[in-house]
This record gives structure tokens, C-alpha cells and sequence, in this order.
């Protein structure tokens, strides 16, 4: 019997070393992914810039383009994010490499063209689709959702360099309440590697420490819980919003061409009107302006939001992180004032808390506080948070998403 014991924990061993060592492999490979990816973006960011009135007016017409690809090419693979928790949830069981070259085209294209859209969805679809092909050479129980946790990891560490946050991202996302502990070992290895691969090949992170000495007392916690609860309705109008025009615009638009060309000749429209391009792409001069002092309007928050709903909803692709972020640094930026806080705390705050209520993730959003503004603040962005999450938790901007309490 003792030999038995023995051997079983030897096999335990032999098999964390393996995951490790895999672990090692899929960080690598998504870093790379993930910085040719990211690299992309931010140079299609800066053409957009340069040539706004040549590439704007035409989004209607890339939209169509897109239609066209995932009608063509796509498969299931169309299901996007869905697909990944389909596999999380065990309903799906397989992810189409040609997801990799489709889903980045497509969010080039919007982004091109000045889709108010995100990329941290893209990344960790490519993050899963790599690392779900290494779960052929196991053969222990829960195989495929262990592997999904350490792409998702991955794949959200090496885009945004912050591989803490990514670890928790990817454990507590698929299913509200219920961390995917069983694959923490990997996933952590995995989400470093990426992060430090990524980095090294030159992507760069977006990070600025806020410096605060607050006195947590009765006074500044209700303030503390009241941003919480301001950021969580906002990250809920979101999910509402994008739920609601998904379900109206293709009630009233059956054709997804007609569809994604309408409503690519009306956020062209509204883009060139508003500022001359200011709500197009990921919303990072929304984020740069809330924490360096320049200009920040009071409604900058709302039309983002209206704007990435409603391009999201159409039919364009990306993801919805960073547009989050921004929403939540501007709209902090503009009520910090009535809380008498500073305004790079509250729009940090407004960061991670906006994104953390949409995406009904806990763990996540505080860390990317710590590991983008500073841990020093990780007391005051745990209570801000808290409250955020609690706001509402039966809808999330990933539809599939399960609640471990309502099983």
C-alpha cells in the first residue's frame, strides 16, 4: 500500500513537471502571437490617425468585408469568445486554428477603418485556441478545460503585461463563483512566460503609478463604496446596452451585410462629427488623457460606451477590455471632483472597476490595479472593487458565462 502511495504521488509529481514545462512552451508561442498581434494594432492605430478622413468614411464597406470572411472562412469559429466557453463548458470540444488568422484580421480591419472595439478578446481566443492543441499528449480527467485556463492566461498576460491579473482572469471568468484552481500551476507559468516574452520582443505595457496615502476611515469608505457602486451600474448599462442592441438590430436587420453596412455608415458619420476621430479605436487617448491632465469631457465616458456597443453589436470584431477601460479612467476623471479624491486615483479606480463589473470578474480587476497602478493602493481598490462586483451579478459581456451559484 505504501508503495502504491508512493508511486502515486511520484506520477503527480512527473505530471506537474510536465504541465510546467508545457506551460513554458504555450507562454512562448502566445508571446509571440501576441506581439505580432498587438504590434499590428497599434501600428493600424497610428495609419488610422494619419489618414482618419481616407479610412473612416469607408468602415460600412470593411464591415461588409468582414461579413464576408467569417461567412466564408469562419465556421464555428464565428461563435468567437462563445466558442472558448462552449469548450469551457464542455458543449464543444474542438477550436479551429483558423480562428488565429481570422479573428486578428477582422479586429484589423475594424480597427483600420475606427471600430470602437478592444483586443484583449482576440488575444485570449488566440492564447486558447494555441494551448488547447497540447491537450492530445495528456490523458488525465478535465484535460480540455485545463488547457483552455492556461491559453486564456496566456493570452491576456502577454497582450496587456500584466500576468498576476491574467492568472486570475483566466481562472475565475469561465464561471462566476468558481476558480479553475486544478489548472493554477500552469496557468501562472504560462501567463509570466507570455508576459516576459512579449516584453522582450517589444511590446509595450501601458502602466502609471498613482501615489496614495489614504486613511481608510469611516468617510473615506463610503466614498470608497459609492465609486464602486457608480462604476458597477456603468459596467452593467454596458452588458445591457450590448445585449440589448445585439437583440434589436438583428431582430429589425436580419441581413448581417445590410446589417454591419448601416451601422458602418452611421459610426463613420458620428466618428468624423465628434471630435474628429476622438471615440474611434481602443479608447487609449481616453485613458492617456485621464491620467496625464488634458482634456477630458464630461460625456466622454457615455459615447465610448454607445459608440463600442453599438459597433460591437453591428457585427465588427474585437474585444471589449480596453474600451472598459477607458469608459471607467474618464468617467472617473470627471466626478473625482465631487468626492474630493484625486483624479488619477478615481480614474484608476473607474479603470479596473468598470471593467471588473461588466466582466463579473473579482480577482482580476484588483490585481491589473496593483500590477498597472501600483500595489500600494490595493487596499483602497479592494473596497472599490468589492462593491463594483456586487452591484449586479446575474449578466456579464461574455454571454456564456456560468453562475456556480445558480447550478
Amino acid at each position: 500500500m505504501l508503495k502504491n502511495i508512493k508511486e502515486s504521488y511520484q506520477h503527480s509529481y512527473f505530471l506537474y513537471l510536465k504541465l510546467m514545462a508545457v506551460g513554458i512552451i504555450i507562454g512562448l508561442i502566445v508571446g509571440v502571437i501576441d506581439m505580432i498581434f498587438g504590434r499590428g494594432l497599434l501600428l493600424i492605430g497610428d495609419i488610422r490617425k494619419e489618414y482618419l478622413y481616407c479610412l473612416v468614411p469607408f468602415l460600412a464597406l470593411a464591415g461588409v468585408l468582414i461579413v464576408f470572411i467569417y461567412q466564408k472562412f469562419a465556421g464555428k469559429t464565428s461563435k468567437g469568445m462563445g466558442l472558448i466557453f462552449e469548450v469551457g463548458h464542455g458543449t464543444e470540444n474542438k477550436i479551429p486554428l483558423r480562428l488565429i488568422p481570422i479573428v486578428s484580421i477582422a479586429t484589423w480591419i475594424t480597427h483600420l477603418f475606427g471600430g470602437s472595439a478592444g483586443r484583449e478578446g482576440v488575444a485570449v481566443q488566440l492564447g486558447a485556441t494555441i494551448s488547447h492543441k497540447f491537450k492530445k499528449y495528456f490523458g488525465f480527467p478535465n484535460k480540455s478545460k485545463i488547457f483552455l485556463v492556461i491559453g486564456m492566461a496566456a493570452g491576456f498576460g502577454g497582450l496587456f503585461q500584466t500576468p498576476i491579473a491574467a492568472l486570475f482572469f483566466a481562472l475565475e471568468v469561465l464561471t462566476l463563483g468558481n476558480l479553475q484552481l486544478y489548472a493554477l500551476l500552469p496557468a501562472i507559468v504560462s501567463s509570466f512566460v507570455a508576459s516576459w516574452t512579449s516584453a522582450f520582443l517589444g511590446l509595450e505595457k501601458f502602466n502609471h503609478f498613482v501615489n496614495t496615502n489614504f486613511a481608510v476611515t469611516p468617510l473615506a469608505f463610503v466614498k470608497f463604496a459609492i465609486l464602486g457602486i457608480i462604476f458597477g451600474i456603468v459596467g452593467n448599462l454596458f452588458v445591457y446596452l450590448q445585449n440589448f442592441l445585439k437583440k434589436y438590430l438583428s431582430e429589425k436587420i436580419k441581413n448581417s451585410y445590410y446589417r454591419i453596412f448601416v451601422i458602418g455608415i452611421l459610426l463613420s458619420i458620428v466618428f468624423l462629427m465628434l471630435h474628429e476621430g476622438r471615440y474611434t479605436g481602443l479608447g487609449t487617448n481616453l485613458i492617456e488623457n485621464s491620467f496625464s491632465g488634458k482634456q477630458v469631457y464630461m460625456y466622454d465616458w457615455i459615447i465610448k460606451l454607445i459608440l463600442t456597443t453599438l459597433t460591437l453589436s453591428a457585427g465588427f470584431q474585437g474585444g471589449e477590455v480596453t474600451p472598459l477601460f477607458s469608459i471607467g479612467a474618464s468617467l472617473g476623471a470627471v466626478i473625482a471632483i465631487f468626492f474630493g479624491l484625486p483624479i488619477e486615483f478615481v480614474a484608476a479606480a473607474g479603470y479596473i472597476s468598470v471593467f471588473g463589473s461588466a466582466t463579473n470578474t473579482l480577482l482580476a480587476p484588483i490585481f491589473i490595479g496593483g500590477e498597472v497602478f501600483g500595489f500600494s493602493n490595493l487596499p483602497y481598490f479592494v473596497i472599490i472593487v468589492v462593491f463594483a462586483y456586487l452591484v449586479n451579478r446575474k449578466i456579464s459581456t461574455y454571454g456564456l458565462q456560468k453562475n456556480y451559484f445558480e447550478e
